[in-house]
């Protein structure tokens, strides 16, 4: 074994040691209350500590990614080569110290090590050691991005996460339709490029080929359309006419499946939040109101599909 092999073994093993055998030992360090307030900083963008902590972190993340990005452009790289790649050690040791409090505080370092947002993390500071030994792996770095999206944490912005939540379902729900539809795109693509190769093949080199013609219905039909093919004869432009006009009419098609699954569960959400009064059956009530506005008599709450669920997990318990 090499003394470079030696040196990475003992490396491994001190990672190893802090992130799992060694946790006695660093508490000598750092009692459990300060552990405890750690914890608290790291989870909780409640307190002071903790949302300045937050902040600083994204303000941190931004500015790497930014690093990243203007970096490749070629004529800053070669003037201050030294200066970004500087700055990006400096970003990688503070995210990599930043990722084993992570694992100190965490009380289930496993279950954060194997988490979407512990894999992140890792990703955030990995591939600029990898680098020394592949290059081209500190692009990967951009990842740092996925990072942000504790700022819906930090800003309170928990509702819209519940409502991409819906989103999520609803595109769930209609994939089959958009499976469905997608076929059919790629169906209608190879009829029309395949039409476009019999009316141009002969007469426009561009269209030499099926795939060729393919391509150009592809990115006519998505109303792309990039210019680098273009028919000249004239059943040629009436048939990319037809085309075109066929591609606003297919845009509209993914749109209204989403849409109308997206309603069908904000309708069936709403259903189940409505109060109605067994007395007068009048249904216009606040979400939180115990009586009846109109006769006084008691109202009825109607559990929500999330507090079905937990009663029923509840009754499976007892």
């Amino acid at each position: 074994m090499t003394k470079f092999e030696r040196i990475l073994n003992k490396i491994k093993i001190s990672i190893l040691r802090i992130a799992f055998f060694e946790k006695k030992s660093i508490n000598k360090v750092l009692s459990k209350s300060n552990q405890e307030k750690l914890r608290n900083i790291i989870v909780n963008s409640e307190s002071k500590e903790g949302r300045f902590f937050d902040i600083t972190l994204v303000v941190l993340i931004m500015a790497s990614v930014l690093v990243v990005m203007i970096e490749t452009l070629p004529e800053i790289h070669s003037k201050y080569y030294l200066l970004f790649y500087g700055l990006e050690w400096v970003f990688t040791i503070l995210f990599m110290i930043e990722y084993f409090i992570r694992i100190y505080a965490a009380r289930n370092p496993l279950k954060y090590i194997f988490s979407f947002f512990g894999i992140i993390d890792l990703m955030s500071f990995l591939p600029t050691f990898l680098s020394i030994f592949v290059i081209g792996l500190q692009h990967f770095l951009i990842l740092r991005i996925f990072r942000l999206l504790r700022i819906f944490r930090i800003f309170k912005l928990s509702q819209f996460v519940n409502e991409g939540g819906i989103v999520v379902q609803a595109l769930k729900a209609s994939s089959n339709k958009i499976y469905i539809f997608i076929s059919f795109i790629l169906l209608i693509s190879v009829l029309i490029g395949s039409a476009m190769f019999m009316i141009e093949g002969q007469v426009n080199a561009n269209f030499r080929s099926i795939p060729h013609s393919i391509y150009w219905a592809i990115t006519t039909l998505s109303t792309v359309g990039y210019g680098d093919l273009v028919p000249v004869t004239g059943l040629g432009r009436v048939l990319a006419s037809i085309v075109m006009i066929l591609s606003y009419a297919l845009i509209a098609v993914p749109t209204g499946i989403v849409t109308a699954e997206i309603s069908n569960r904000v309708l069936r959400l709403n259903a189940n939040q409505l109060l109605s009064c067994p007395n007068c059956m009048e249904i216009n009530h606040l979400s939180n109101a115990k009586y009846c506005h109109n006769c006084g008599n008691e109202l009825h709450h109607k559990h929500t599909i999330y507090e079905d669920i937990e009663l029923e997990k509840r009754g499976k318990m007892n």
